[in-house]
């Protein structure tokens, strides 16, 4: 049996989940700004409380990888990372694109198009990747900046629904009779469990000390207006 802390913090999401043999058994969630670093310890508290368990009850810890939000990824792989260590456990890190795919499959068991999980970069770029109704990844996770272009070989050959935070955005670009867009989140770390799950079955296991948040890009700086005069 597999009892699995789950953290998803790529996105304005906050998100944790308690799985135990790839069902979800507890959540606490919130959609809203930066609140992840107030917010993400007293989540973690709360569904360890909904579930009645201990932390050395837990087998692994299961975050969100990336790619999303700089400052989110670290808070929630380091929050991960520091309960490996203190508990001595499993550190297993999901695709983010993937969870969000994994998602919609969950709540759409007999789709038969390919999905497109978007996360919102900045301008009409987003992070993303393409997968079958199978979560076979036909399109690598990039950053695509997206144009009436895009997609063009998917969309005339498959029916496709764009899902996450930047797919809303490219619906007047993407005018295409087989794009359909979901305006669901599915930046939950419910849509972790059977992921985490089948990674903790097969021991597919980070190492806690060098694992790194999947970014994608690299965190650009940027100078209020004020201060470049």
């Amino acid at each position: 049996m597999a009892t699995i802390l789950q953290i998803e913090t790529a996105t304005p999401v906050c998100s944790v989940a308690l799985a135990i043999n790839g069902e979800t058994i507890a959540l606490k969630e919130q959609a809203a700004q930066n609140i992840h670093a107030s917010s993400l310890t007293l989540f973690i508290e709360e569904v360890m409380q909904t579930a009645g368990l201990k932390y050395k009850d837990l087998d692994a810890i299961a975050v969100s990888k990336g790619p999303g939000s700089y400052t989110g990824l670290r808070i929630g792989v380091s929050t991960a990372k520091g309960l490996c260590f203190a508990l001595d456990k499993p550190f297993i890190a999901i695709p983010t694109l993937k969870m969000m795919a994994n998602g919609f499959l969950l709540q759409h068991p007999n789709y038969g198009g390919l999905i497109c999980p978007m996360i919102d970069a900045r301008r009409m770029e987003v992070f993303t990747a393409v997968y079958t109704n199978k979560l076979q990844e036909i399109e690598a996770v990039n950053a695509k900046i997206v144009d009436e272009k895009s997609f063009i070989l998917e969309l005339n050959q498959h029916y496709v629904t764009f899902i996450g935070d930047g797919a809303e955005k490219c619906i007047p670009v993407l005018d295409h009779q087989n794009a359909h867009f979901s305006n669901l989140n599915f930046n939950s770390a419910a849509n972790m469990s059977s992921l985490a799950k089948e990674a903790f079955d097969n021991q597919n296991f980070e190492d806690v000390a060098y694992f790194e948040p999947f970014y994608l890009k690299d965190f650009v700086f940027t100078t209020p207006k004020s201060k470049t005069n």
